[in-house]
């Protein structure tokens, strides 16, 4: 911990976590700084009491210290944080009503790709919306180095809890936990502490195991051009380094009673959905990858299993390659198993810096830069504002998540449940010179196939369900 100087007040300020050095890194190598900006809407069909609504977003904000984290660098360019005592900012209010919907959304869209001035600066922005259809809510941008996912909906959500409460009379939601106390425990592992060296010593042993194989959605096509290319037909990495950053997001929803299929399947089998998504993702990268049996994939970590890294809000992602190598004569059902252990592996080593990891894995195999062994990220947000305790109003939602228009990974692949029918969205986040919305689509439509041909019956093995899509 450091003290700064900011407009003439002494600030206590503390280094970046892992979790949000890799962000850091993104931002300072890439020349679209939007890169870190999420941008997502929540609107509830109904009339809105916008005064209301006002207060209860600076509750919210005095509740989320994390939302009022701020930036600077030093001399030698480290960057610091430190939080605000208050937020006193205007919360502006855009009357969208009688625009055409997806004309109001794009207007949205291009408030997303407005990139946040670094340091000493807000990194979220909030604009209360009235859209056509009755839908009224909330406009949200946040810079990922501040939030992530979990952080969103908790900060959405307890907005919308205060706002029932002070409207309605519902109780008051449960205060939220200091974040910089979760920021203390981070950096006290990363201080060289006996956990961080048990969990540096499980990844090293991992890193010397047999090299993995990269398996990409698109088929072997880049890997077979690249082992051409460099005159090495035993190469089992390939640079997925794109020469372009423009994105966009492809949504495909799955309706609410195929949803209910997927988690009735995970429910009477104690696996969680995550290990499910999984085990379709992999099939599907091993039929496009001339059936391989060795598939890695990169999961992303929550870290949010204590009552602090529920309720502190931040960014806490870490992300790690779940490779499985699984015979064709196993069951659908043993296959989910298998990544499920393999997960509960990762997850106790899940504190680690996942930057580290990957430059010593890079180091070990030799491997040219901006290799990979996973062509395809995997995060699965069960979360939902919808619930049952009566403290809010059953009434019907919309979110929206707004593409930045630049990406720094070929694919990500977001599962969240929709609000508004607890349907599931798959959100395909994608570079546009590395995949397009037709393959994108074509993806989707084997991890339905493999999905629903493992669920309907569990004894199939691995080899009939290929052979079957």
């Amino acid at each position: 911990m450091k003290e700064f100087t900011v407009n003439n007040s002494v600030v206590q300020c503390y280094p970046l976590t892992a979790a949000q050095r890799l962000h850091n890194y993104t931002v300072k190598y890439c020349p679209c700084h939007q890169v870190l900006n999420i941008g997502t809407g929540l609107y509830v069909q109904q009339d809105v009491d916008f005064d209301l609504l006002k207060q209860a977003i600076y509750k919210s904000y005095e509740r989320f210290d994390s939302m009022r984290l701020r930036f600077l660098q030093d001399e030698d360019e480290t960057v610091y944080q430190y939080i605000v005592p208050n937020e006193e900012r205007d919360i502006p209010f855009y009357d969208f009503s009688r625009w055409n919907e997806e004309d109001a959304h794009n207007e949205m869209r291009k408030w997303t790709a407005v990139p946040f001035k670094r340091f000493n600066s807000p990194m979220n922005k909030i604009v209360m919306v009235k859209l056509p259809g009755g839908y009224n809510g909330i406009y949200l941008k946040v810079d990922h180095m501040t939030m992530d996912s979990s952080s969103i909906i908790s900060f959405n959500r307890d907005i919308l809890e205060i706002y029932c409460s002070l409207r309605y009379g519902t109780p008051y939601p449960k205060p939220m936990m200091p974040y910089l106390k979760a920021i203390e425990k981070d950096l006290e592992y990363e201080a060289n502490s006996e956990a961080r060296r048990r969990d540096e010593e499980f990844w090293m042993n991992e890193i010397k195991k047999s090299e993995p194989m990269y398996t990409d959605f698109n088929g072997m096509g880049r890997l077979i051009t690249q082992r051409r290319e460099n005159n090495n037909p035993n190469q089992r990495s390939a640079v997925i380094v794109s020469r372009s950053m423009d994105a966009s997001i492809s949504v495909y929803k799955l309706e609410k009673e195929p949803t209910r299929r997927l988690m009735k399947f995970c429910e009477d089998n104690q696996v969680p959905m995550t290990s499910l998504l999984l085990m379709g993702l992999r099939t599907v990268l091993s039929k496009f990858n001339n059936e391989e049996k060795d598939v890695s994939v990169k999961t992303n970590v929550a870290r949010r299993g204590t009552l602090l890294e529920k309720r502190s809000g931040g960014t806490r992602i870490h992300f790690f390659p779940l490779r499985t190598i699984i015979e064709p004569d196993k069951t659908f059902l043993e296959g989910i198993n298998i990544i499920q252990a393999e997960q509960n592996r990762i997850f106790r080593h899940a504190n680690f810096d996942p930057i580290e990891l990957n430059i010593r894995r890079a180091q070990y195999r030799k491997n040219i830069p901006g290799s990979s062994y996973e062509s395809i990220s995997l995060t699965y947000q069960p979360l939902s504002i919808r619930h049952d305790t009566g403290d809010m109003p059953d009434v019907n939602y919309k979110s929206m998540w707004y593409t930045n228009g630049v990406a720094a990974q070929p694919l990500y692949l977001t599962v969240m449940h929709r609000p508004e029918d607890n349907g599931m969205n798959f959100n395909f986040e994608y570079k546009k010179d590395a995949v397009t919305e037709y393959e994108m689509e074509y993806l989707y439509y084997y991890l339905c196939r493999v999905l629903f041909r493992g669920i309907e019956d569990k004894d199939r093995t691995i080899q009939e369900i290929l052979d079957m899509i």
